[in-house]
């Protein structure tokens, strides 16, 4: 009894010591992580972002911050831990040794006569026919009776004073820190052992890990459903236009499983008549067109009205219903644009081509989505080449006031951003009428616009030219400046309701042939994962290139110092085409400003392989055999020789003349192309 009782009291500090053995390391981690985290909430401080509440820190936003899953799983660990210490400090009692002495209250050595008399005493305390308290019948028989017979029987009495037990020498004993109720197998105990068993260690298992696989196979690792992916590979075309985008972005699972209620029918009816001149329908077939618009399937209807309010601005006039389905919509925008991005960009030819139209759409789907921007402000029109949306991202600009700055020839954003902050207030005030506090958010938004330069070589490692089929890298530098002077911040986007962070698509691309050689996402905001992912770059790349300790410790250090100036750096590899000149374009493009893109020519000579390069390699893997390396060499230039001869001659007189070309060319290896542009004119001859 007495050690059933001991290991149930154990049972809270096993536990205890389990739960900490986890606990504490994972809190530890957690908040060096939160300490050494850098803040990302570094955004505009226009009065139109102050408004909008996204970046207000109330005390229910804290909470909702803060109310994640693992945080409230963690407090409640650390709530269950402090109740366990609690309950073993002060209800939890320790199981004392068995002590006849202490129990009679004696002290050790006493007499038989003074035994007797204590048992009197506490018999007439706790006898039963004295006491009916069930505790204190308890309490004679298991202690007061066991310690007058130890103490009164001489053989026990010798026991204790010798062994310190009643009954002799003790073995070692082991115990299960377990309650008491699990140790009783028998009857109702038993059952519900049982059960617990099955359900900790078989039910509760099986539960997490059906539920693991079903949420795996149904979504990516960036949370987008396999379906969604599927649905944009296939609708995906290479001459997808961009204003044809939004028909693919649309057709997303994700969107495809929002409810469509009764209810949703009239305040629908009333947004599509609010945005119907972003539908782009044939006015000469008004009706055929509106009735074709909506036998579309319900779910995509509701979400291209939903994107199409939030684009016109009038998300002001939902319904309540349709609130939260237009919060919904626009969370999952950005997820589902950058994996529409990737179905553009993906390998489609055998080239490892992707599509350069349908991606250019996207990005410009994704900029006009964040600043809630009409795609048709983009046409050019009324001296606007780029159209009115870059204007329409600045607080407090309209149609109208664009119409009016237009007259005073400033016809693009850049235009506006070159002039002096004098000039800028002048103009604002005068055409559109402007407030000192309204030109106050100008210059705070234009401060946050960023600049994108970009500088980019291509190259193949270990020869000075290109060659067709050779694995060219390329390395392109990106730097991002701001007249606030920050690098990474969230953009101006006061209309959309969440926290979206700025990315570059760097693209490198063949715009007559529509194709994608490359494409990298950049991102400005974490610094620190920038210097890890540079600094292995180029310590990789100078390792290749055979250079010594020093010079590498040098370059990475000069890349590090690069990036924290605001510089990133971008490696990629593509394989050389064919021989020709190629005319590329590196296009730099933002996923979340209007007018802030930038774009380079880049031109590429790749040179014909020629013989020398493909007859070095065959010599190089002839060499690798140290026995027999002289005799391949000699059997290597024997049938070069026959092949040379039997292929570029013409007669027995021109055999001088060509071996003495064979042999300036095995003394002289780097004209090899050019001897290999040779060989087509013999060829043509011939």
């Amino acid at each position: 009894m007495a050690t059933s009782e001991e290991n149930s009291s154990l049972f809270p500090i096993f536990i205890l010591t389990i739960m900490a053995l986890f606990l504490v390391p994972y809190t530890i981690t957690k908040l060096c992580r939160a300490a050494s985290k850098k803040t990302k909430s570094i955004h505009c401080q226009c009065s139109p972002c102050l408004r909008s509440g996204k970046y207000h820190k109330s005390i229910f936003k804290r909470i909702s911050n803060f109310s994640t899953c693992s945080n409230l799983t963690l407090v409640l660990l650390w709530a269950i831990m402090g109740f366990l210490v609690y309950y073993i400090k002060h209800i939890s009692h320790e199981v004392q040794p068995f002590e006849p002495f202490s129990i009679l209250g004696l002290e050790a050595g006493a007499s038989d006569s003074e035994i007797k008399k204590a048992y009197r005493r506490l018999s007439i305390q706790y006898h039963p026919d004295k006491n009916p308290d069930p505790e204190a019948h308890t309490y004679f028989v298991e202690f007061i009776s066991k310690a007058y017979q130890a103490l009164t029987d001489p053989i026990s009495r010798e026991n204790f004073e010798k062994y310190g037990h009643p009954d002799g020498r003790q073995g070692f004993q082991m115990g299960i820190a377990l309650p008491q109720f699990l140790l009783n197998i028998d009857g109702a105990s038993g059952g519900l052992l049982l059960l617990g068993i099955v359900g900790v260690c078989i039910l509760l298992p099986l539960v997490v890990a059906v539920i693991y696989l079903s949420r795996s196979s149904k979504y990516t690792g960036n949370y987008v459903m396999h379906q969604t992916l599927s649905t944009y590979y296939y609708f995906m075309k290479p001459s997808l236009a961009p204003s044809k985008v939004m028909d693919v972005f649309i057709k997303a699972a994700e969107y495809m499983e929002i409810p469509v209620r009764r209810t949703d029918a009239d305040p629908l009816q009333k947004l599509f008549v609010a945005v119907r001149s972003e539908l782009n329908l044939d006015l000469k077939n008004i009706k055929q067109e509106q009735n074709k618009f909506w036998k579309q399937h319900p779910a995509l209807v509701k979400t291209e009205l939903l994107i199409l309010a939030h684009l016109t601005r009038e998300s002001g006039a939902l319904s309540s219903t349709l609130q939260n389905d237009f919060r919904h919509v626009l969370e999952l925008a950005p997820r589902l644009l950058e994996e529409l991005m990737k179905m553009a960009v993906i390998p489609r030819n055998a080239q490892g081509h992707g599509w350069l139209r349908p991606a250019i759409g996207v990005v410009e789907l994704s900029q006009s989505v964040i600043q809630a921007v009409p795609l048709s402000a983009r046409k050019a029109a009324g001296g606007f080449s780029e159209g009115i949306a870059p204007f329409l991202q600045l607080p407090h600009f309209s149609e109208a006031v664009v119409k009016k700055i237009g007259r005073k020839k400033v016809h693009t954003l850049q235009d506006l951003r070159d002039m002096t902050p004098q000039e800028r207030a002048d103009l604002l005030s005068q055409s559109a009428g402007f407030s000192s506090s309204e030109l106050l958010d100008v210059e705070k938004v234009l401060e946050m616009i960023p600049s994108v330069k970009v500088e980019i070589s291509c190259e193949t490692e270990g020869e000075e030219g290109i060659q067709e089929g050779d694995i060219v890298t390329m390395h392109a530098w990106i730097n991002l400046k701001r007249d606030n002077g920050l690098t990474g911040a969230l953009p101006h986007a006061p209309y959309y309701p969440f926290h979206k962070e700025e990315n570059l698509w760097l693209l490198l691309a063949d715009v007559t042939a529509n194709d994608v050689w490359m494409s990298q996402r950049v991102s400005f905001m974490d610094e620190a994962a920038a210097v890890t992912a540079t600094s292995k770059a180029i310590q990789e790349a100078k390792e290749g290139s055979g250079a010594s300790e020093k010079e590498i410790s040098i370059a990475v250090r000069e890349a590090v110092e690069k990036v924290r100036n605001g510089w990133r750096l971008v490696v990629g590899k593509f394989q050389a085409p064919p021989e020709g000149n190629y005319n590329l374009t590196c296009y730099c493009l933002c996923d979340s400003w209007i007018g802030c893109d930038s774009k380079m020519s880049l031109k590429i000579k790749v040179l014909k392989r020629s013989r020398a390069s493909a007859m070095k390699g065959i010599a190089e893997e002839a060499g690798a055999n140290v026995e027999d390396g002289a005799e391949e060499e000699e059997d290597v230039e024997e049938e070069y020789d026959d092949d040379y001869e039997s292929e570029y001659s013409e007669d027995e007189d021109d055999k001088g003349i060509t071996k003495n070309g064979k042999n300036k060319i095995a003394a002289n290896g780097s004209t090899s192309r050019h001897d290999g542009s040779s060989s087509e004119g013999s060829d043509t001859e011939e």
